[in-house]
């Protein structure tokens, strides 16, 4: 090669080696960013589960649980009574609570929560000790069955305490299945009606719907719970309750199916009465500015 053709491939050696020096690094600088580096520490907050307080109000009317005679009872449900009165009395003679011996009474259960249903409350009162009751619920579309609690017999309870009893708990999740809900139910009221189809008359102590309104229940107001995994706890005092309120919580599932449910004296809230303290003043009178008239004698 001679000597003008080395001037020529010069610039152009020169040209190569300079992009190389260039290209290099940043090959290399690329491979350094994809390779994978260590994960990033990921730290899990789980929400913390916090009871509300069911305000007065906040669902209107199914917050509450009416008792009806049979005089109050509409016209259309005495006569699903009357229709339902063959199987309700085959369904109580199974289970053998006299139904055909003494004088029975009932009223109508009313449970805007559930409102598919009629529910009745059926009791024989022979005297002190000797109290039978029991629930019954007759579907009002036709779409169901009949179905009995039992609650006691002559005093007794059939079985377990019917509020915690399994029984109840079976019969009412069938009953609340045939309401064929497509939506969360309305908690409290669900509660409510499932005490009173357990044989109470619960009122629930509700809290205010602001300061302004607020009373103090005689026990802790309802409260609605959460949990993360889904469904809902719900527990009220039942101030209605008889000698003292009692406390209920229920424990549902996501669709929501009763779990298990619970009842216990509900605790009171404490109120003290603080009366004010007299001020009494010592020392001697505040000196009088100057030019004021002090009083003389006689005035």
């Amino acid at each position: 090669m001679g000597s003008m053709e080395r001037v020529r491939l010069l610039p152009i050696l020169v040209a190569v080696a300079s992009i190389a020096a260039v290209c290099g690094p940043l090959g290399a600088q690329t491979v350094q960013l994809a390779s994978p580096g260590a994960p990033p520490k990921v730290k899990m907050v789980h929400p913390v589960e916090r009871s509300v307080p069911f305000a007065l109000g906040d669902s209107g009317n199914v917050n509450t649980i009416a008792f009806l005679t049979v005089d109050q009872m509409s016209r259309k449900d005495t006569d699903l009574v009357a229709d339902a009165e063959s199987s309700i009395n085959e369904h109580v003679g199974r289970i053998g609570l006299e139904f055909n011996q003494g004088k029975w009474s009932y009223q109508e259960v009313v449970c805007p929560a559930l409102p598919n249903h009629l529910f009745l409350q059926f009791t024989r009162n022979n005297g002190t000790g000797d109290v039978s009751v029991f629930s019954a619920s007759i579907p009002r579309n036709g779409e169901g069955r009949v179905r009995i609690i039992p609650i006691q017999l002559r005093g007794y309870s059939l079985f377990s305490p019917a509020p915690i009893n399994a029984m109840t708990i079976s019969a009412f999740n069938h009953i609340r299945g045939e309401e064929h809900f497509d939506s969360a139910p309305a908690w409290l009221g669900t509660g409510l009606c499932y005490a009173a189809l357990a044989g109470g008359h619960p009122k629930a102590a509700l809290a205010a719907k602001d300061i302004e309104s607020e009373k103090f229940p005689e026990a802790m107001p309802a409260l609605l719970e959460v949990p993360n995994h889904g469904g809902a706890t719900v527990s009220f005092a039942d101030v209605a309750a008889t000698p003292h309120p009692m406390e209920w919580t229920m424990i549902f599932d996501g669709k929501g199916k009763l779990l298990k449910a619970a009842k216990k004296p509900a605790a009171m809230i404490p109120v003290k009465v603080i009366r004010p303290t007299p001020m009494v003043v010592k020392g001697n009178a505040m000196p009088q500015p100057a030019g004021t008239a002090q009083p003389g004698p006689g005035n």
